[in-house]
């Protein structure tokens, strides 16, 4: 088994922690995880995959164990989110790759689509939502205070930023919880509790609503460019629900489709299964003409 290495990169000054794992020379895979995680929530699929692929897995900015500034110094919105990552590629050297994107990793990786298609060369999207379909009614709260940011609304979702809906992301929909782990969901709510973390989540609660004025953006990049796209749901997502998966064959006709009996966090359940699926769908996209 190919060894995970754990490193820093300095971009312009910011810094980002990532996992490193596979041959150098091999097809770069950049994964990019979601709300409220890190880098670890592919722990168990690097392993799986970095035999025959080069893959990088950073902690976004405010995340994990790259930075976390304060909100003085650095907005936390998606567009800036994105524009380190987009950073962190050119500084590492992935000037082509495939990218993983799951939750918060969608409107992130999407956005370095839209900036520069010629470095795509695949995406996989593991409940990674870009179509108003896919987005269910638990967004009801999160909508409210895009509409009126009050100090009311946005105290209303200090909820989600609770250790009992940590764990409820992991295992609702799962049909055996005993299959997950607690290390993850613990390990997210260690972040969660930082001083200053709950505010840097709650702005970025406000900023989703950027993500979705750019769905017709992000929809007409998959029309335009048609990247090879994969798309692996897990089904029982109470937040991005199935037809946000099949949405993407509207727009990208050749977008491969798979459900898995899981929920919104499908590595801690499904990640052979996935590796595999994203296995054979990397290597038949590297074969063709």
């Amino acid at each position: 088994m190919p060894p995970t290495t754990y490193r820093t990169a300095d971009v312009d000054g910011f810094k980002v922690f990532y996992r490193e794992a596979g041959p150098k020379g091999a097809p770069k895979l950049l994964l990019l995880h979601g709300f409220p995680s890190a880098g670890h929530m592919f722990r168990d699929l690097i392993p799986l995959l970095a035999d025959k692929f080069h893959i990088v897995a950073p902690d976004l900015p405010g995340f994990g164990q790259s930075d976390m500034p304060s909100r003085e110094t650095f907005r936390y919105t998606f567009d800036n989110v994105a524009h380190v990552i987009e950073r962190f590629t050119e500084v590492i050297g992935f000037d082509r790759f495939a990218v993983y994107v799951f939750d918060y990793g969608a409107p992130t990786g999407f956005r370095l689509a839209l900036n520069h298609p010629e470095r795509i060369t695949a995406i996989i999207s593991q409940n990674g939502n870009a179509y108003e379909d896919g987005l269910s009614d638990g967004w009801t709260p999160i909508k409210a205070y895009w509409q009126a940011p009050s100090p009311a609304n946005r105290d209303a979702l200090r909820g989600f930023l609770a250790p009992e809906a940590t764990r409820w992301q992991y295992t609702h929909g799962v049909p055996d919880p005993t299959l997950v782990s607690p290390d993850g969901q613990n390990l997210d709510n260690f972040y969660l509790a930082r001083p200053g973390s709950d505010d840097v989540q709650l702005d970025l609660f406000g900023d989703y609503k950027s993500n979705v004025a750019l769905y017709p953006s992000f929809q007409n990049y998959f029309r335009t460019h048609k990247p090879p796209f994969l798309a692996v749901w897990g089904k029982n997502d109470p937040f991005f629900i199935p037809p946000g998966a099949e949405a993407f064959k509207r727009d990208n006709p050749n977008a491969v489709v798979q459900f898995f009996d899981t929920g919104h966090f499908a590595l801690e359940t499904h990640a052979r299964e996935i590796a595999d699926s994203i296995r054979t769908f990397l290597t038949n996209t590297a074969a063709r003409p």
